[in-house]
């Protein structure tokens, strides 16, 4: 498919919000996201991190008929958090402000980034994040994971607005972003989706919970998955160890935040749009 007709579809690249999708070795569900993605929104960024599967030579061939996709590489795999500051310190280089990110395996709604965009550009000072809504694809094993893991990152912002802190579909402000991330060696890994969440929160940065179905594939379904139980797991455990710390740290103001808050509804946002 090549990219005429999907430029066609959107006759106004966006100057100030693109969709940056990070990938590592996604295989044909790359290319299929990325169009995906191309039909709904101008401009798309991705950010092949050291991939070995060749999926980014067939991306980066689409590019080269697309002037609204670039493909920027990395020679190593540095993981997903890394990847993603690799992509907002270049967009902010070119002048955006917001990056919509979402993952290369074809899990997240592309037919939703306009909608995401959109709540965005009308609040462009927050956080906007995905909520996912499971269907009989989803684990439950992860499922049951990710419950624990956002009762830990809504303890430590004292139930500051975080939806689900794991869903990687969100659109974020890029410079509170990457001002957090370049503070810290952490959130390169799969631990950049709650610890960015968490991080952004403690800057005051408001949250916009929205809904978003996710679908998970099965390998024949050409489903790549690289969360290893085990070793993720564990990242996300220490995670949330210096995240407790930090937390302890910051209760004053955070408790202060929190029942401003309860007195003042509006001074937080954090509402739901359907």
């Amino acid at each position: 498919m090549n990219a005429t007709p999907i430029a066609a579809a959107i006759p106004d690249a966006s100057t100030s919000h693109l969709v940056l999708i990070p990938s590592y070795n996604t295989g044909p569900k790359l290319a299929e996201t990325v169009r995906a993605a191309r039909r709904h929104w101008a401009p798309v960024w991705v950010v092949v991190d050291g991939s070995t599967d060749g999926s980014g030579a067939e991306v980066a061939g689409m590019a080269a008929g697309d002037p609204h996709l670039r493909v920027l590489v990395l020679p190593a795999n540095r993981g997903k958090g890394a990847a993603v500051l690799h992509g907002l310190v270049e967009a902010e280089r070119h002048g955006f402000t917001h990056a919509l990110t979402m993952d290369a395996d074809g899990q997240h709604p592309a037919d939703r980034i306009p909608q995401f965009q959109g709540v965005s550009q009308a609040n462009p000072g927050a956080l906007v994040l995905g909520r996912p809504v499971f269907d009989a694809t989803a684990p439950r094993l992860r499922v049951g994971g990710r419950r624990i893991s956002n009762w830990w990152a809504n303890l430590e912002t004292l139930w500051g607005g975080i939806g689900d802190s794991l869903f990687g579909f969100r659109v974020y402000p890029i410079a509170p972003l990457r001002a957090v991330m370049e503070r810290n060696p952490w959130m390169r890994r799969f631990d950049f989706d709650p610890e960015a969440a968490v991080r952004l929160c403690w800057r005051g940065v408001p949250t916009i919970n929205v809904p978003a179905p996710v679908r998970y594939f099965k390998p024949e379904e050409g489903g790549v998955s690289h969360f290893n139980y085990g070793r993720d797991n564990a990242l996300l455990t220490w995670m949330h160890t210096r995240l407790m710390l930090g937390f302890l740290a910051r209760l004053p103001l955070l408790a202060h935040r929190r029942i401003r808050s309860l007195r003042d509804p509006s001074a937080r946002l954090r509402s739901s749009p359907r």
